[in-house]
């Protein structure tokens, strides 16, 4: 696992100190207060509690785990982290100071100030004990309870979708920190947020990284602040366990399963281009097909609603949509009845 650089206080380090910064560059500091605690070091005084919630991890220091190599868990994680919601989105302006170009290693990183679409598929770490307490590249204080992340150049602050290809699970952080450095990892994430994206154990995964732009983001929120529609039926349930990750351009089959006879859908297709609103996932094609019955009563919000197999699991898909912003809006429009928290997919 590979921790981010503050760059500006490397500029001000001799080489000799500059190599012993490879693990990470983040520059130890004091932390802002009391509230966020320090690493304590080397070596462990105290064993990892046993949360029973949280995955078994060696200890921070111990030379053992996927993390990188003296850093690790915290020696007493906080009760529920698996229900800390994702970073709260938020339009605010770029740091003029974190976002010039900036050399690590002997290449140059020129971060993005721009509004362009980004998206980057590759490996994806995380960092905790070492680095808790300690100052990011933003200057803010890194807690590595919270949903955020380092990497080298999307915008600081900025937000970014996270999505495992290995677990299907998909988080929102906050980029305020620069890292990592290495030329397979393209995002360092949190201890929270690699738990909620199922690699903590492994210490990484294959990840996509989708930027949040402005639009973006102004969408998300527009959303929340929206009133919820009654629904005109009978609340619905999907009795089948759904898992809610989406995996991102599915690499099997991609045709359409036959339609259930009661439901008026068009006649098995492929996916078209778009955006597209996972609204679960089944280990059986009876299931996925009931699912979608049940939720045809809304299938004028959700679009057309089709089951993908990809792998061992059928995928229940509504759209296309001409936008992520109005995937977003039919995903909020959704009654939380339905039990259901699809997920915004690009095909």
């Amino acid at each position: 696992m590979r921790a981010p650089v503050d760059t500006f206080a490397m500029r001000a380090m001799g080489l000799a100190v500059l190599l012993t910064l490879a693990a990470c560059g983040t520059t130890p500091q004091k932390p802002a207060s009391g509230n966020v605690p320090m690493p304590s070091g080397g070596k462990v005084k105290s064993p990892v509690r046993q949360d029973p919630t949280l995955p078994a991890l060696p200890a921070a220091g111990s030379g053992r785990g996927g993390y990188y190599k003296d850093d690790g868990p915290g020696d007493n994680p906080p009760p529920n982290l698996r229900d800390v919601p994702d970073a709260e989105v938020r339009n605010e302006p770029y740091s003029t100071r974190s976002n010039r170009p900036y050399v690590v290693f002997g290449k140059t990183y020129t971060p993005i100030t721009n509004n362009e679409p980004f998206t980057q598929r590759g490996t994806g770490t995380w960092y905790g004990k070492k680095f808790h307490g300690q100052r990011t590249s933003s200057g803010e204080i890194y807690d590595m309870y919270k949903m955020t992340a380092a990497h080298p150049t999307l915008p600081i602050p900025s937000y970014a979708r996270v999505t495992s290809i290995d677990s299907g699970e998909q988080v929102i952080v906050r980029i305020n920190d620069r890292g990592p450095f290495h030329a397979t990892r393209v995002i360092d994430v949190s201890y929270t947020a690699a738990l909620k994206l199922g690699f903590l154990g492994k210490g990484s995964h294959q990840v996509v990284v989708e930027r949040l732009l402005p639009a973006d983001i102004d969408a998300i929120l527009a959303a929340r602040a929206a009133p919820k529609p009654v629904p005109s039926v009978v609340a619905i349930s999907i009795d089948t366990p759904v898992e809610t990750g989406a995996v991102v351009q599915p690499e099997v089959s991609s045709q359409m399963l036959p339609v259930d006879a009661t439901v008026a859908m068009p006649a098995p297709v492929a996916l078209a281009s778009g955006f597209y609103l996972q609204l679960g996932a089944y280990s059986r094609a009876d299931n996925a097909e009931s699912g979608r019955s049940r939720l045809a009563p809304y299938a004028a919000a959700l679009g057309s609603l089709g089951v993908v197999q990809a792998g061992n699991l059928f995928r229940l898909y509504g759209g296309p949509f001409s936008s992520r912003a109005e995937a977003a809006r039919a995903a909020a429009n959704l009654p939380e009845s339905t039990g259901i928290k699809p997920i915004v997919i690009e095909r």
